[in-house]
């Protein structure tokens, strides 16, 4: 039997995940469980470089346990899939510490996407978390030893370094780690005001799990073409959000290319449009909504698959951890230390018996 490749993927527990999170990444998650050997993290450690007041710590565990019914929502098995803690999977920090000697400060500064996250979250200065985030990062890849690592275009480049301290290490002591490989995820969704990414804090995003009047209420307030103050009016259909939804998530691609035309010759209105777009995103999540409410009504299963997932990668992890001890030599010192002084203790025990 041949053993199924790895893949490493997850989120920051920031609160639950909407409909971008779905074109963007949840999408090719359902694929890879059928593929893949999948590791889910729910990377906590990671939301502290932006995220670290007590506040936003005390509501890690509520919000990891909205991921993880988001995703089981959606359709993942959790037979499949492991979901974990990455804070809890205490050997993921040692092997930050143990990786940190493979890359050097000047190439991780390199890296435009740490400048926009501390830009992001109003940084006057880099901490050293953040300046470190690839590294911890590369941990999380590796302690799986996994082969594949879905990421947006903006974070290929920390694959790379994770590559980068994969070789270095292997070249260094001995193999241990497979080169990871990125998967570059592709399809982006604008939010519901057209004017920047999906984000919840932002007020423009749609919930996996939103009730069907909220999704409504965002529907019918969404950005379309702003030069068209009536329905006879020519519209824009390239870079109109409400376009771009129907793009994904209606399936009667006849009816959208329908609209398309008739948008373009002044021949429908706004309110339309958004009707049938409306009813394309209750087809998509009503299923959806069924499904979270089954799993929302067995008390603790949640919290039980999330133990059991960070019990198998708390193994996984001591496993990897000694075998990069082990290569480095770390192992062998420890241990003719600790035979010394037992051998020691024994000759003294052994000693004062005879005295006696």
């Amino acid at each position: 039997m041949t053993t199924r490749k790895r893949i490493l993927t997850g989120d920051r527990p920031t609160g639950k995940l909407h409909i971008g999170h779905y074109v963007g990444s949840l999408r090719h998650r359902l694929a890879f469980q059928e593929q893949y050997e999948c590791f889910f993290i729910i990377a906590d450690l990671h939301m502290l470089t932006t995220k670290p007041s007590k506040e936003a710590i005390y509501e890690i565990g509520e919000n990891a346990r909205q991921i993880v019914l988001d995703h089981l929502a959606i359709g993942i098995d959790p037979a499949k899939v492991t979901f974990y803690l990455q804070s809890a999977v205490h050997e993921v920090y040692e092997m930050q510490l143990l990786l940190s000697g493979m890359v050097t400060v000047e190439r991780l500064q390199q890296l435009p996407s740490i400048k926009d996250m501390a830009n992001a979250a109003d940084m006057d200065q880099m901490p050293y978390n953040l300046l470190g985030y690839p590294v911890l990062q590369s941990a999380d890849i590796l302690m799986p030893r996994g082969h594949l690592v879905p990421v947006g275009k903006d974070n290929e480049a920390h694959v790379e370094i994770c590559r980068q301290i994969a070789r270095r290490f292997n070249n260094l002591y001995e193999e241990v780690f497979p080169l990871p490989e990125p998967y570059v995820e592709g399809g982006t969704l604008v939010g519901t005001d057209g004017q920047a990414k999906m984000s919840k804090s932002l007020g423009n995003a749609i919930l996996l799990s939103d009730d069907a009047k909220t999704v409504r209420k965002q529907v019918m307030g969404m950005y379309t073409d702003p030069k068209r103050v009536s329905a006879d009016i020519p519209g824009t259909v390239e870079g109109n959000p409400v376009f771009a939804y129907h793009d994904f998530f209606n399936p009667n691609k006849a009816e959208v290319d329908d609209l398309k035309d008739r948008y373009r010759a002044g021949k429908v209105g706004d309110v339309e449009v958004k009707e049938k777009l409306y009813v394309a995103l209750e087809a998509f999540l009503g299923p959806i909504r069924e499904r979270r409410a089954h799993y929302e009504a067995q008390t603790g299963y949640v919290d039980e698959l999330l133990y059991e997932g960070t019990l198998h990668a708390q193994k996984e992890a001591q496993e990897t951890l000694f075998a990069m001890k082990k290569a480095m030599g770390l192992t062998g010192v420890w241990n003719r230390i600790r035979r010394a002084a037992e051998n020691r203790q024994k000759k003294m025990a052994k000693a004062a018996a005879v005295e006696e």
